[in-house]
């Protein structure tokens, strides 16, 4: 479960961190009422921690715990730059443990998709059942209505002028070949 930066991002009714958690939440607890074992990584933009699957409700709590963990560190660290290559390095820690038939779900905003984390999901894939759930808001894949708007990463202020029908086109055709490429591999 992805809990970096750019996940602290919500315009509407949660942030996509949040929204993470809930889906995380979610899978995990239908996976122990099924009877199954549940574990997996949380990852943000400087660490990572493995809870190892275990067939028992305590696994599922140990991996929730630290899922809240992680994104109330959001919080308190907004600040400073994203950085690169966590999703590749978190895929890699699922490939040295995950046994084969195991279903894996990988619960991400994909902002830092490459083509090594493409090949690491099509290696978890071949001995696996692999679901790559993609968190998104609303305004990643379209512009508000047309206006001239306030914008700010908290550090620095800048207006985002949206009056420009071509612009908007643009950006939502962006937003839907990002997708089509996910869906893709």
């Amino acid at each position: 479960v992805d809990q970096s930066r750019n996940m602290y991002f919500g315009s509407r009714v949660a942030f996509k961190s949040v929204v993470a958690a809930e889906a995380a939440a979610i899978i995990c607890w239908t996976t122990v009422d099924n009877g199954d074992r549940v574990g997996g990584v949380v990852f943000n933009d400087s660490r990572q921690e493995l809870i190892k699957p275990r067939r028992s409700k305590r696994s599922a709590l140990r991996f929730l715990n630290a899922l809240a963990e992680y994104n109330q560190e959001l919080v308190s660290s907004h600040t400073g730059t994203a950085a690169s290559g966590k999703l590749k390095a978190a895929l890699e820690q699922m490939c040295r443990i995950t046994k084969p038939g195991s279903n894996v779900y990988l619960v991400s905003d994909f902002n830092d998709y490459d083509y090594e984390c493409e090949k690491l999901i099509g290696q978890l894939a071949i001995h696996n059942s692999m679901t790559c759930v993609l968190i998104y808001d609303d305004l990643e894949a379209n512009l508000p209505r047309p206006g001239l708007y306030s914008i700010t990463d908290g550090n620095s202020r800048t207006a985002l002028d949206t009056y420009s029908r071509f612009i908007r086109e643009h950006y939502h055709k962006g937003f839907d070949q990002r997708v089509a490429q996910l869906q893709s591999n």
